[in-house]
């Protein structure tokens, strides 16, 4: 018989009782709903709702009952419906109709909220340890290419010359924001929604400040019918997750252009790489295109909650069962991606000649060009039109801005001296950026500290 039943004078339907329940996949949260009850017991006892030595056998067989969910000892049963039923169930077989008082001034409601509040408390935490993982190795990367030249680029077009450790450092502070949006989203989870009843709080002389102490929250939701229907910490959290996930993903892409032919910036460890079933000489960065993938599938998931969410009238609605799904897909996939990422990076094969080689043409240094002009006192405008003229004449004539001789240069400019060549040299393009936050090597050296010191405060 169900917990539920007594209003009923009949049993589901088989297919209601598979289609209703949740336990195969809210079967997740069986850690964090054992916990919440063992707070909600100390609770009821210490308030005088039940008697001590009830709670005390209710404490006992809650924590035995984990250990055998631990031990792969519990097998869930689907008529139960959902995780909270048959852990109670299992409790009430075990130390009998003690058991029943552990639901006394709780509903289903509050109970999965807390559970869902805990899971991605957890998560969050995980996540951002992973997060640290990674920005120490792009620092390390960062600290081993100071001097490894390579393209710049715009509209996927050679731009200006960087470094290689500037580019690790400006993904740098793409995690570092979503270390920040987690640390954020983490201060709207953190509010305990136990003891919020049904949607109307209860009868019963609570006291949820005790129960935000011991399940670690750092407040109470305020409003019972807003904790039990809330799951816009879900949302938020899966929101900040997918701008990670598209930060991945825009790496991820780097890395497969840097790693094909036309590139050979990089080249992938074996370990992180795959090959094709019929052209033997195949070496595909598959690792980066199945991150860049699951990409599109944490999108989704934000979507798919979104929609759930969409419409629903105050309180709980059962619609909000299939929050979890979606939760659980975004955090394991995080959790699957983001250390197997930092180990390709790690391992991967930086070809610094390429990265020069590259570097070296597509007149990367036209910019710089325009800016001697200025330091010999011609206005911006018509030093882009002379360097751009000078540019068609190199391309007309397959030649570097560096190789023109003198007298050349002069047919644009009278202004063009010897020291040109210094100028425009593709070291100096980099070396001679002065405002902050630019490639040269001495803001690169204040960012990697800047970085360190991130990570150390973390």
């Amino acid at each position: 018989m169900k917990l539920w039943a007594g209003r009923f004078s009949k049993s589901t339907a088989s297919s209601v009782d598979e289609f209703n329940a949740s336990i195969e996949f809210d079967k997740k949260l069986y850690k964090q709903d054992i916990l919440g009850s063992i707070a909600h017991a100390k609770m009821l006892s210490k308030q005088g709702i039940i008697p001590s030595s009830d709670a005390s056998v209710i404490i006992d067989g809650l924590h035995q009952i984990l250990e055998d969910i631990e031990a792969g000892k519990i097998e869930f049963k689907t008529e139960l419906e959902d995780i909270h039923m048959n852990i109670e169930k299992l409790l009430t077989d075990r130390i009998g109709d003690v058991g029943k008082k552990l639901h006394t001034a709780r509903s289903r409601n509050d109970q999965v909220a807390v559970d869902i509040r805990l899971y991605v408390k957890d998560a969050i935490t995980d996540i951002q340890s992973l997060l640290m993982e990674l920005l120490q190795a792009l620092v390390s990367i960062a600290e081993k290419n100071t001097d490894t030249i390579l393209p710049g680029y715009t509209h996927l077009q050679r731009a200006q010359p960087v470094t290689l450790a500037y580019h690790m450092l400006a993904y740098f502070q793409m995690f570092s924001r979503d270390h920040d949006r987690l640390s954020d989203s983490l201060k709207r989870t953190d509010s305990l929604p136990l003891g919020s009843g049904a949607l109307a709080g209860t009868t019963y002389e609570t006291d949820r400040d005790f129960l935000a102490k011991e399940l670690n929250f750092s407040k109470v939701c305020p409003n019972a019918m807003d904790a039990v229907s809330d799951r816009d910490f879900a949302i938020e959290f899966i929101s900040s997750a997918s701008i990670l996930m598209m930060h991945l993903s825009r790496f991820c892409e780097e890395l497969i252009l840097w790693s094909s032919s036309e590139f050979n910036f990089i080249e992938m460890d074996d370990a992180y790489s795959t090959g094709s079933s019929i052209m033997p000489q195949k070496k595909n960065p598959d690792i980066a295109e199945l991150i860049r993938g699951k990409t599109g599938r944490v999108y989704g998931n934000l979507i798919n909650i979104l929609t759930i969410m969409k419409s629903l009238p105050l309180a709980y609605n059962k619609d909000m069962q299939e929050d979890k799904p979606p939760l659980f897909d975004t955090v394991e996939t995080l959790k699957s991606s983001l250390p197997i990422f930092v180990a390709m990076i790690q391992t991967m094969k930086i070809n610094k000649e390429k990265m020069y080689s590259a570097a070296k043409s597509g007149f990367l240094n036209a910019t710089d060009a325009a800016d001697y002009l200025v330091s010999k006192g011609i206005p911006f405008r018509e030093c882009h039109e002379i360097i751009g003229r000078l540019v068609l004449h190199c391309i007309q004539n397959n030649k570097a801005i560096e190789e023109l001789s003198l007298d050349e240069l002069k047919r644009f400019s009278d202004r063009f001296e010897e020291d040109v060549y210094e100028k425009i040299s593709i070291e100096n393009c980099i070396a001679a950026k002065k405002s902050s936050g630019s490639t040269s090597i001495e803001n690169v050296a204040i960012m990697i500290e800047q970085a360190k010191k991130l990570i150390t405060k973390n």
